[in-house]
């Protein structure tokens, strides 16, 4: 991320400021890139958090899994768990390297380590290999944030390929089972699992049918394996992120002639900011949310959940 780039902030997040006014209202032009889409290459480039990110220690030790961490929210989660005191590895697809190279030069300025996996996801050997070679290289596992996704916006439900369909499963939801399968012999108790999901799991746009529902499902699957694990000592939690301009939306994630105005619907007036996210994740992953499982904590602007 160049350090001129004007959505940039280095107000750090522990700051008394507006959050109307935290960013500027990003109008980003019409662009269109080829999927998965890179951070590096749009216009504005999201605020990740290297300049304001400022951690107090709350994961000091940890060895954290974050896939789709290239860029977006996994990259904004991935700083802020170095920041915090954890050694952070991250999965990405290969066409994603750029962005990958900027995340681990920042998680290894801040003094831990890192770890690259690059690899798709829809392949259910890459799901098992990401966790063994994530144990081997940090010595262990105790955070695993599933947080890679498909995302691509039709016209109609009509119009998605059925392809297009199977492929946002797999991405999406197949994958959040098979690595967390892969990784629960690893985790000790109070290791901490956290899924991303959306607000569109609750408020389905027509052009994401697929997409949202797959959101829908990771909701349900982290309730359900809260239960499950509540007695274990590891918590299933999760994120619901409302409208934040990530790579996913110039890639066809939206279509591009809403991307102007993309985010002003909020209440707050503005998309967010990856690292607007990360202490959502932050406060998950330690142990200060010891009593809280089962929950998805909407990181929004302000639109309404249930």
């Amino acid at each position: 991320m160049a350090a001129d780039d004007a959505d940039t902030t280095r107000t750090d997040q522990l700051t008394f400021q507006n959050p109307v006014t935290r960013y500027p209202e990003i109008t980003p032009p019409e662009q269109v890139q080829a999927e998965p889409g890179l951070q590096a290459e749009m216009t504005p480039k999201p605020d990740i958090g290297e300049f304001s990110y400022r951690g107090t220690g709350r994961l000091e030790g940890r060895r954290a899994l974050v896939t789709g961490g290239d860029s977006g929210i996994g990259a904004a989660v991935a700083v802020a768990f170095a920041r915090e005191g954890a050694d952070v590895a991250i999965s990405y697809l290969p066409e994603e390297e750029k962005d990958a190279d900027e995340v681990v030069r920042i998680i290894t300025e801040s003094g831990r380590r890192a770890v690259k996996l690059p690899g798709d996801l829809t392949d259910p050997a890459l799901c098992s290999g990401i966790v063994e070679r994530t144990v081997a290289e940090l010595g262990g596992l105790d955070i695993l944030v599933n947080n890679a996704a498909k995302q691509i916006a039709n016209d109609s439900l009509e119009e998605t390929p059925d392809e297009q369909i199977v492929q946002t499963f797999e991405a999406n939801v197949l994958a959040t089972f098979r690595v967390t399968k892969a990784a629960l012999p690893h985790l000790p108790p109070g290791s901490a699992i956290i899924n991303s999901t959306s607000v569109v799991a609750y408020q389905p746009p027509p052009p994401l049918l697929d997409y949202a529902s797959t959101k829908a499902a990771i909701n349900n699957f982290t309730k359900g394996l809260a239960q499950e694990l509540a007695p274990k000592g590891i918590r299933v939690n999760a994120v619901a992120p409302g409208p934040i301009w990530t790579p996913l939306q110039p890639s066809h994630g939206q279509p591009v002639e809403d991307l102007p105005e993309f985010g002003k619907s909020t209440p707050l007036g503005r998309a967010g900011q990856p690292t607007e996210l990360a202490p959502a994740y932050v406060f998950l992953a330690s142990p200060e949310s010891s009593y809280v499982l089962g929950e998805t904590l909407a990181v929004t602007g302000g639109m309404p959940t249930p």
